[in-house]
């Protein structure tokens, strides 16, 4: 089921968050990711709106929208390619007409998860913290 985030579900979000951040981003130091986990937690988190999907109480996926922008998406290591991911990039659509979002261009699994869920690339950058190159993405639902 997906709900709306409330404030207990926090814990185990940060730690589906920090368990992919570190397996999807083997190019970015681990240490990095584990330093993000307070913004991540009073930041990030309560300023976006998030959705958890959860079954039998546990938490296995999430994702924060920040505007028009899918800021994360992150299932639990151990229940990916599940269908989790599409369901909560399902329920964004259902909430914002337009998203965009940025997904490291090293994270090859993600782009083309991503691509498959109708994104797509509108420009390629820097990140900013990590320095590595990124993808600007967009979705846009057809008119027809």
């Amino acid at each position: 089921m997906i709900r709306r985030y409330a404030p207990p579900d926090v814990d185990q979000i940060i730690s589906i968050w920090l368990a992919a951040s570190i397996e999807a981003h083997d190019f970015v130091k681990k240490e990095y990711w584990e330093a993000k986990i307070t913004d991540m937690t009073y930041v990030y988190i309560p300023a976006s709106e998030t959705y958890v999907y959860e079954e039998d109480g546990i938490i296995k996926g999430f994702v924060s929208l920040h505007g028009d922008m899918l800021a994360a998406l992150f299932v639990s290591p151990s229940e990916q390619s599940k269908g989790i991911g599409q369901r909560l990039v399902a329920k964004s659509k259902q909430v914002r007409r337009n998203l965009r979002l940025t997904v490291y261009k090293a994270n090859e699994k993600s782009v083309a998860f991503y691509k498959k869920c109708g994104f797509k690339i509108v420009k390629e950058q820097i990140d900013e913290h990590t320095g590595h190159p990124e993808f600007v993405m967009g979705f846009v639902p057809s008119t027809t």
